[in-house]
């Protein structure tokens, strides 16, 4: 059976999914203190984790910053969940690496079918370990390190996400919406224009802002 987590404090939100998830045939556990998850062996992981953003002690941003840089849960599906519905707060959560974000108040069927999207991609997502090198740069995907004449830079997870998914494929244009479908999935809640900033703040991070082409109208594509 799939293992999912909650992470939540309101224990009406919890009654919520967990009625829907066992109806679907998960398995369920929740619990209100986030920190329990940092404390979970590797054979205590679940499959999935539902985070609320607003818990008591550690909040949801700080556990998933943490559970995303750990090389242990690194690959653990999480989708936020919260009553902070503005752009920038979806983006934060993002950026941070969560799989999806999720704001209440929200439909248990769009909830259910979101949990399923992000399981069918972690399971059938196919391991990205070919170094990628171009020019004086060198991408290394299996430790999420890129450096520039051997020089690290610190990307965010999108960042890192974009450029590796630009950089693989010279040449080839992407518009912004195949670009959040390949490093997000279906059904992501940003728009166009946080593409756009991201590939500003990209840019910037890059000692050669050039690799990355601007296609008036269409997208971007890196140097070929």
């Amino acid at each position: 059976m799939t293992k999912v987590l909650i992470v939540e404090d309101e224990l009406d939100i919890i009654e919520l999914i967990s009625f829907h998830l066992k109806k679907e045939g998960f398995q369920v556990r929740f619990t209100s203190n986030g920190e329990d998850i940092l404390s979970l062996k590797p054979s205590q992981l679940p499959d999935l984790i539902l985070l609320d953003l607003m818990l008591p002690g550690l909040d949801g941003l700080e556990i998933c910053k943490q559970l995303k840089s750990n090389p242990v849960t690194q690959m653990l599906p999480i989708i936020m969940i919260s009553a902070k519905s503005e752009e920038s707060d979806i983006v934060t959560g993002l950026e941070l690496g969560a799989d999806d974000y999720v704001t209440k108040p929200f439909s248990p069927k769009v909830l259910m079918s979101r949990i399923k999207s992000v399981l069918k991609r972690s399971q059938y997502q196919p391991a990205k370990d070919a170094p990628v090198k171009y020019k004086g740069l060198t991408i290394i995907p299996s430790k999420r390190e890129v450096f520039f004449d051997q020089i690290s830079i610190q990307l965010t997870f999108s960042e890192f996400e974009t450029l590796y998914l630009l950089a693989s494929n010279p040449g080839r244009v992407f518009t912004r919406y195949q670009i959040v479908e390949e490093v997000h999935g279906h059904d992501y809640a940003v728009t166009d224009r946080t593409i756009d900033v991201l590939i500003v703040g990209l840019r910037k991070k890059l000692p050669d802002s050039s690799l990355i082409e601007t296609i008036r109208g269409v997208g971007y594509r890196f140097k070929e």
